[in-house]
């Protein structure tokens, strides 16, 4: 397999306009070893203009949701969290659709959408407010019963992030602890990372390889692909201030602001830490995640998970069936949902490469002209990960966004077909 050929697709991906992108890093495995790694453009388009590496720690957003499932498989296996309990256990205050008030929501239908919680457009909140100001009338984020869905629990799917931050106050209720502090201590010091959800507590050095994410989109929602890049998330000239956070929300992207976490009172609105969204991490820390995987729940003889607890994850906790309409398939492609991962069908409207039916397990991430994907082949221990940090069209209205062969992005299928076809070995 020649290497060179991968080098050419990526880096001709570069550049500044159209449906270029300002920096991208792959990572492949193939039977459990890396066979492929390289990386391109920058991580800063600023007078320094510092190149992405290895070493670079983005904002990954979705790809974190597995990291936060990784900490709710192993609470389950500490005997801290039943999948199948009313959450309302874990939250000290009941959560219920009003429209099925008789009816549970569990940490299962959370981590796999099935839960009729649904987004607005905030679900991340500053500290010093209650996760229950989603959920009540007189809520400030409230937004006339927004996040509550028509459907029924458990049997009808769709993609909330708002599920993981009522999941990252589950963790906190039953540990103690602030969430991101306990993933930390529990996962990804385990996994051999410097890994956060506080950029002001990252350790100065790898501060200094955190990434910008960018969009051609100026702050009032105009796009340009000849204009300016605009840094959308991490456009830090100096690092903030310990234990304080800056909050976002993709969708409300006028609604934030930095806090103070120090009076933070645990258990009450983990929404601030973007359980869904917000882990900084780099190329070579998502490697150790991968490995971990890979090995059936073990890094470097360290066991993180077990492998049935990996299984649980993985397994399809929802399917669609077209007959039953039963859940929004975010335009084609989720078609069934694990647990903080989902499956792909080689065959399907989802499928990952144009000339090869391969079946995948993982999760995309989107966020901020952040694209992201950590994926493995079913039954083997084929894999790859990726990060591309900034694109210059607007990824949901430009028609050049749209991908040839499938429902996912131009970009996914240009990065991850050529990745598939290079594993598979038809690119010689």
């Amino acid at each position: 397999m020649n290497k060179n050929i991968l080098d050419e697709k990526f880096s001709d991906m570069i550049g500044d306009s159209g449906t270029k992108v300002s920096g991208l890093g792959v990572i492949i495995y193939k039977d459990g070893v890396e066979v492929y790694a390289n990386f391109f453009g920058s991580r800063k388009l600023d007078k320094k203009n510092l190149p992405v590496t290895r070493d670079t720690k983005f904002r990954v957003a979705s790809l974190s949701k597995q990291f936060t499932i990784f900490t709710i498989m192993q609470l389950v296996e500490r005997g801290k969290i039943n999948l199948d309990e009313d959450v309302s256990k874990y939250l000290g205050f009941n959560l219920r659709n009003p429209r099925y008030p008789r009816i549970k929501i569990t940490p299962r239908m959370l981590a796999s959408h099935t839960s009729s919680i649904r987004d607005g457009k905030i679900y991340s909140i500053p500290p010093n407010f209650s996760l229950q100001e989603f959920f009540l009338p007189t809520g400030k984020f409230f937004e006339d019963g927004a996040h509550f869905g028509i459907e029924l629990p458990e049997k009808f799917f769709t993609y909330c992030n708002l599920n993981y931050g009522i999941l990252g106050t589950i963790i906190e209720n039953v540990t103690g602890k602030r969430f991101d502090i306990y993933q930390r201590e529990n996962i990804l010091s385990q996994l051999d990372t410097r890994a956060d959800y506080v950029v002001g507590n990252l350790p100065r050095e790898d501060f200094e390889l955190l990434g910008t994410t960018y969009e051609k989109k100026n702050f009032s929602g105009h796009w340009d692909e000849f204009g300016a890049w605009y840094g959308k998330a991490d456009d830090y000239a100096e690092q903030p201030a310990r234990d304080t956070i800056y909050l976002q929300n993709p969708y409300a992207e006028n609604f934030c602001g930095t806090y103070d976490l120090r009076d933070y009172k645990v258990g009450t609105n983990a929404t601030i830490f973007s359980p869904q969204g917000g882990l900084r991490i780099s190329f070579e820390e998502l490697t150790h995640a991968m490995e971990m995987i890979l090995n059936g729940g073990k890094y470097h003889g360290r066991k993180i998970l077990s492998a049935e607890s990996l299984a649980e994850m993985f397994k399809p906790q929802w399917i669609y069936d077209v007959k039953k309409n039963n859940g929004d398939t975010c335009g084609g492609v989720m078609l069934s949902y694990g647990l903080g991962e989902y499956q792909i069908d080689g065959k399907s409207s989802a499928r990952l490469c144009k000339s090869h039916e391969i079946n995948f397990v993982g999760h995309t991430g989107v966020a901020f002209g952040l694209l992201s994907g950590m994926f493995f082949r079913a039954d083997t221990k084929d894999a790859f990960l990726y990060i591309i940090n900034g694109h210059c069209i607007d990824e949901d209205n430009d028609p050049r966004a749209k991908g040839n062969f499938s429902n996912n992005y131009f970009w996914e299928e240009n990065l991850i077909g050529s990745m598939v076809e290079w594993i598979d070995g038809s690119m010689v």
